[in-house]
C-alpha cells in the first residue's frame, strides 16, 4: 500500500505543479506592466546595473524554454517572454538575469552545481540500467544494486543544490524588479506569484526523486 502511495503523488505532483506554472503565467501573461518596457529590454537593464555587459539576450524558440547559459554567456528566452510587456515575461527574464548574476558572484550552490554536472549526466542516463541488471543478472540484491541507488542519489543530490539557485533567483529577481522600479508596487505581488509557481516545479522535482528514492531503499529491504 505504501509504495503505491508514493508512486501515484510521483504522477500526480509533477502535473499539478506543471499546471500551476502554466495557468499562471498564461493568467498573468495577459496582463501588462505600467512602465510598458519588454522583457529583454529589462534583462539588459538588469544586466547592464551589473556590470554585465557581455552576457548577450537572445531569442529562443518554444514556451517558458528560457534559460541562462554560462558557458556561452547568454540569456536565452522563449518566444512566451522575448518581445513582450507582460509582468510575467519580464518576471521570468528577471529570474534568468539572476543566475547569470550568481554565476559572475560565484555564488556557492552554482559552483556546486556546476562541478557535479558531468557525473550525474552520467548517473542520471545509466542509474536505472545498473540497477535493472543487478536484479535480472545476480536475482539478488547485491553490489550493483547499491551502485544504483547511490547514482540515482547523486541524482536527488543535483535537485537539492539546485533548488536554493532557483529560490535565490526569483529573490533576486523581485528585489530587483522593485528596487530599479521596473515595476510598479501593485504589480510585484503578481510577479512573486509567477515565479513561486515557478519554484514549485523544482520543489515537487525534489520531493518525487525523494520518494523515488525511498521506494528503491524499501525494495532493497523487503528483498534482503
Amino acid at each position: 500500500m505504501g509504495d503505491i502511495f508514493l508512486l501515484l503523488a510521483m504522477l500526480i505532483l509533477p502535473l499539478l505543479a506543471q499546471l500551476g506554472v502554466t495557468t499562471t503565467f498564461k493568467k498573468y501573461s495577459k496582463v501588462a506592466s505600467s512602465r510598458g518596457i519588454t522583457a529583454e529590454q529589462v534583462a539588459r537593464q538588469i544586466l547592464d546595473s551589473n556590470g554585465l555587459y557581455n552576457v548577450r539576450i537572445e531569442r529562443i524558440s518554444g514556451n517558458l524554454t528560457d534559460h541562462f547559459s554560462p558557458k556561452e554567456n547568454v540569456v536565452r528566452l522563449s518566444d512566451s517572454v522575448y518581445g513582450q510587456r507582460s509582468i510575467a515575461a519580464i518576471g521570468v527574464a528577471a529570474h534568468e538575469c539572476g543566475h547569470a548574476c550568481q554565476h559572475a558572484e560565484e555564488y556557492a550552490p552554482v559552483i556546486i552545481r556546476t562541478a557535479i554536472v558531468p557525473a550525474v549526466n552520467i548517473c542520471s542516463k545509466f542509474w536505472y540500467l545498473v540497477f535493472l541488471l543487478s536484479i535480472a543478472v545476480f536475482g539478488t540484491i547485491n553490489i550493483l544494486t547499491y551502485v544504483g541507488i547511490a547514482m540515482f542519489g547523486a541524482v536527488v543530490l543535483f535537485q537539492l543544490v539546485t533548488l536554493p539557485t532557483e529560490l535565490n533567483a526569483s529573490h533576486r529577481a523581485l528585489k530587483t524588479l522593485e528596487g530599479q522600479y521596473i515595476l510598479e508596487s501593485d504589480e510585484i505581488p503578481k510577479a512573486r506569484k509567477v515565479l513561486i509557481a515557478a519554484a514549485m516545479t523544482y520543489i515537487t522535482a525534489l520531493v518525487t526523486s525523494i520518494m523515488q528514492l525511498l521506494r528503491l531503499l524499501l525494495r532493497v529491504r523487503s528483498d534482503r
